[in-house]
């Protein structure tokens, strides 16, 4: 059987899928209703499915021919904490959660591609299917690495996909390097002394003392950083104080840090905590600084980029394969993947973003029509790294 005869009534099918995961979102690390439907769809093929890394993670193996060469797509599965604004049928039934980054559409495709993948068999080798809880935040790539992924399905590479609005149907986007940013978060915690408004001279005010911090936390960017290297310090929360007459005790606030190489995350952590020991001898305040590490840099190795970037010529011709964009800023947990397997992570056309219809609006639904284009995706790279 050929891929082009499935196509037609596979993305049918697989539309159907794909908006009942929209309609019941499960958020990091419960997505049961989720994983139930993956295996289910897999087991109704006769797919080897195997189940639990991550606690709701889903592995499938489809084998052909005799080579032990192996590779590895992975989707993730969760939502996120969002209300839905939009009013189709398809919309979020559970409130306050929402697929408002298309990893319904990442799991439905890849369910899409199994099935293909099991009815031609045009590879020789093992596809492991990788359906991964808990991007969103919560690393589930790292958990799925911790317990075993790559011990328990040996695997030469490994492959992630992502839809991008902004992006026409129909185009492919192959970065060699690092595509997406590592992030780490901070939360600063600046006490003076309170007092009456009108006798600031009576207390220590930690206002002031974090507004300083603020503005110098930027010059780690604008100054202490090379202008052709892609930083971000954001500080994106500050909590003080209750009343205009009191200036309060203390004064909290939190942000991110993220750039594109390991070696500038491990300098902005330095410079975070330069500047805050500085504020604190300037100003006679204390602050506490607690400093998370978060997703490292997502790296797409030459090996795999180039496998990605031929299928994707195959699929969608030249003209639109994108080869401009820069890296992206977001980050992504396929990165503890791509750090132990050589990997390779491309975006998929998802539309232009009308009506403010972007990764993580509440307007936001993954577009169908490109289903077909990923899942040609999937298994054109899975036929060609895996020649028969």
């Amino acid at each position: 059987m050929k891929l082009d005869t499935l196509l037609p009534e596979l993305h049918e099918r697989i539309t159907t899928v794909r908006r009942d995961i929209h309609a019941h979102p499960e958020l990091a690390f419960k997505e049961h209703r989720t994983a139930d439907v993956v295996a289910d769809y897999l087991n109704s093929l006769g797919i080897e499915v195997h189940r639990g890394l991550a606690g709701t993670g889903v592995v499938a193996k489809i084998s052909a021919g005799t080579s032990k060469r192996a590779i590895g797509l992975r989707a993730d599965m969760d939502a996120l904490p969002l209300k839905e604004l939009n009013s189709f049928e398809h919309h979020s039934k559970i409130e306050g959660h929402m697929h408002a980054c298309g990893h319904d559409g990442h799991t439905a495709m890849l369910l899409g591609a199994a099935e293909a993948l099991a009815k031609t068999r045009n590879f020789d080798g093992t596809v492991y299917l990788i359906f991964q809880p808990a991007e969103e935040h919560e690393g589930g790539g790292r958990v799925m690495v911790e317990e075993g992924l790559f011990d328990k399905f040996p695997m030469e590479m490994v492959f992630g996909l992502h839809n991008w609005p902004g992006m026409e149907p129909g185009t492919i986007s192959v970065i060699e390097g690092p595509v997406m940013a590592g992030t780490d978060r901070f939360e600063i915690t600046v006490t003076g002394r309170g007092g009456h408004a009108a006798m600031p001279h009576q207390a220590n005010d930690a206002i002031v003392a974090s507004a300083t911090l603020i503005t110098n936390l930027q010059t780690l960017v604008s100054r202490n950083t090379d202008p052709q290297e892609a930083t971000v310090v954001s500080v994106t929360r500050i909590h003080a104080g209750h009343a205009d007459n009191i200036l309060p005790n203390s004064v909290v606030l939190g942000g991110t840090v993220r750039s594109l190489k390991p070696e500038l995350k491990d300098m902005m952590e330095a410079g975070v905590r330069r500047i805050c020991s500085g504020v604190e001898t300037m100003f006679g305040v204390d602050v506490k600084l607690v400093y998370s590490y978060g997703y490292p840099p997502t790296v797409n190795a030459k090996v795999a980029t180039d496998y990605c970037r031929a299928v994707a010529t195959e699929v969608v011709g030249q003209e639109r394969v994108v080869t401009h964009l820069k890296a992206s800023m977001g980050a992504e947990d396929f990165a503890y993947m791509a750090a132990v397997k050589p990997g390779c992570y491309v975006w998929l056309g998802n539309g232009l973003g009308e009506g403010g219809c972007m990764l993580h609006s509440p307007h936001y639904d993954f577009n169908d029509a490109v289903i077909p284009t990923g899942i040609r995706y999937w298994v054109t790279l899975a036929e060609t790294v895996l020649k028969a």
